[in-house]
């Protein structure tokens, strides 16, 4: 059923222990095999992420990006907030070794408009991070439905006017801990899905959130038996997809894949929506509590 979705491999990572051991020993070729071993899993993307290493050693930077184009030829998302950085991911970046693909800007913040400079750079495809606001000259954490989608709108207005097409577009309205959620996040990004899936003027974007992060700090199994972190993303997508959700980025081996109503996990995520505050955080202790 992942077909359905457009999967941006997320493993290129320092995130992750084992990438971040390949980072530390500069070894390109494990960053090659993770690489092959995500696009064979159907990726569409793979996000890069080279963190402090590319950081501080843009060489080590560029040969990431020289590297992951010589083994494989799905297009790449540069994941970075350094406007220097991300110039040496799209300056390195060949599109003929991905068959004419624009590569993506990981992300586009309200705080940092000035990263659309880099289209001048070459054509990309961008993430917009609609998870935090403008206000007052600072950024401020979105807490409400209503304020994603109205960061999403202004951005969006935005790249109109710079005549980048909406198909280019991403919008991740973020995915928060569950372990944690008592302020209900994970319903501000459900409600925030629902309103921008529906908009005429924001049709033809894409919807995206790194799903991992929903099952984070939780423990390995539900109460039921099963993979609880797998199956809380699953149940996400369960609810988000009729929605306009349809870009993961995530684990591309991974099997992605709705939840019956039966299902018990499914069942208490449902519950949990429903509540807020410590309520919410004691539903949660359900899903892996008989």
């Amino acid at each position: 059923m992942s077909k359905q979705w457009t999967i941006i491999g997320e493993r290129i990572n320092p995130g992750f222990k084992s990438t971040r051991a390949l980072f530390e020993t500069k070894d390109i070729a494990g960053i090659q095999a993770l690489a092959v071993k995500q696009a064979e899993a159907g990726a569409r993307y793979l996000n890069v992420n080279t963190g402090m290493a590319g950081e501080k050693d843009h060489g080590f930077a560029r040969a990431v990006v020289e590297g992951i184009q010589e083994a494989v030829s799905v297009p790449l998302s540069f994941d970075s907030a350094s406007m220097t950085l991300q110039t040496v991911y799209l300056s390195t970046y060949d599109a003929d070794r991905a068959g004419g693909a624009k590569p993506m800007i990981n992300s586009i913040a309200e705080t940092h408009l000035g990263m659309l400079e880099l289209l001048a750079i070459r054509p990309c495809r961008i993430i917009v991070m609609a998870s935090e606001r403008l206000e007052d000259g600072a950024g401020r954490r979105n807490t409400k439905a209503d304020e994603v989608v109205a960061v999403a709108r202004r951005i969006v207005e935005h790249t109109d006017r710079a005549s980048i097409p909406h198909e280019d577009i991403v919008i991740d309205v973020s995915i928060s801990a569950m372990a944690a959620d008592s302020e209900g996040l994970t319903r501000m990004a459900l409600d925030a899905i629902r309103v921008i899936g529906s908009d005429p003027d924001l049709k033809g974007v894409h919807i995206t959130g790194g799903l991992s992060n929903i099952g984070q700090q939780l423990p390995a199994k539900a109460a039921n038996g099963a993979d609880l972190k797998h199956a809380l993303e699953c149940a996400f997508l369960t609810l988000a997809t009729p929605l306009g959700f349809d870009t993961i980025l995530g684990t591309p081996w991974k099997d992605y894949r709705f939840l019956p109503d039966d299902d018990y996990v499914m069942g208490v995520f449902r519950d949990v929506l429903e509540r807020s505050g410590l309520d919410a955080l004691r539903q949660v202790r359900r899903l892996y509590r008989a």
